[in-house]
């Protein structure tokens, strides 16, 4: 999932709409699937689909300037809850996983609660030609931080039992724009819309302006209701749980090519594509 800093839920909707723009007026679904090549009613009673998406062309990770994917790269979290303080690190790795015949990267994404592990997930992403990022699932293990008992709930995966895959960010964002992020019928079903693309905001991280700053919802939760800051070149750098009044901030990135806070600020100047950049930074 993106990092933890929320977990995602997205809405089941059928692959009738191939993505073509992204403008206000559309409403982003999963690509479409070719019924003729999905391996015979056996498949179908099965509830699993693994063949081509149709539409578009994958590649694992990301360049995407909102969501860049470089392997190797973590992000740190930390957040106060009623629970107590949550920390994350949402790791690139250099893996990569095929989901309903795509090939994605693989992140693995980690939350612990006043030190204790209490999630562990593996999510799959992919960047289609345009540089729309789609969300292909993931691999949940939940674990509670005082008996210690593990359960597997808000797993799913695109192209079994129904779940299909969702955008995690579009390539040209634009205010009113508004699309699914999970579409995995009662396991998750995130909804995203995009509220303003100027918005500022102080981490422990640094200070960011011109962010792009959502509004996520799900049908699953009516209540919820939360707001995620984007800033190019680095990706998700503040998510506010506007119900429960909580928020997670980026506390550092590391990995090839970031050093320290200084390094990092000035990496837009290195020239090097692969190293997340902060030109928004200040």
């Amino acid at each position: 999932m993106m990092p933890r800093v929320s977990p995602l839920r997205g809405l089941a909707l059928l692959c009738c709409i191939t993505l073509v723009s992204c403008s206000k007026s559309q409403r982003i679904t999963g690509p479409v699937v070719d019924a003729a090549r999905e391996g015979g009613a056996a498949r179908a009673k099965a509830g699993i689909d693994d063949v081509p998406l149709l539409g578009h062309t994958f590649t694992p990770g990301s360049s995407n300037p909102y969501f860049p994917l470089v392997p190797g790269t973590a992000y740190h979290y930390r957040g106060r809850t009623k629970d107590g303080i949550e920390t994350e690190v949402f790791q690139v790795l250099h893996q990569t996983q095929v989901v309903q015949g795509v090939t994605t990267q693989v992140i693995q994404d980690d939350v612990w609660l006043d030190g204790v592990l209490i999630e562990h997930t593996l999510d799959w992403f992919a960047q289609d030609e345009d540089g729309n990022v789609w969300y292909f699932g993931e691999d949940v293990t939940n674990t509670d931080p005082v008996t210690g008992v593990s359960d597997h709930d808000g797993s799913w995966e695109a192209g079994v039992a129904g779940a299909e895959a969702g955008i995690i960010m579009l390539a040209h964002p634009a205010v009113g724009d508004a699309y699914f992020e999970e579409n995995a019928g009662a396991v998750a079903r995130d909804h995203a819309a995009v509220l303003a693309l100027d918005g500022k905001v102080n981490t422990p991280d640094g200070r960011f302006r011109n962010c792009l700053r959502t509004e996520n919802t799900t049908p699953l939760e009516p209540a919820f209701l939360e707001n995620k800051f984007y800033a190019a070149g680095v990706g998700l750098v503040m998510e506010i749980n506007v119900t429960d009044k909580e928020r997670n901030e980026l506390v550092d990135v590391t990995g090839p090519g970031i050093g320290d806070s200084s390094d990092k600020k000035n990496a837009a100047d290195t020239g090097n594509p692969g190293v997340p950049r902060r030109a928004d930074a200040e």
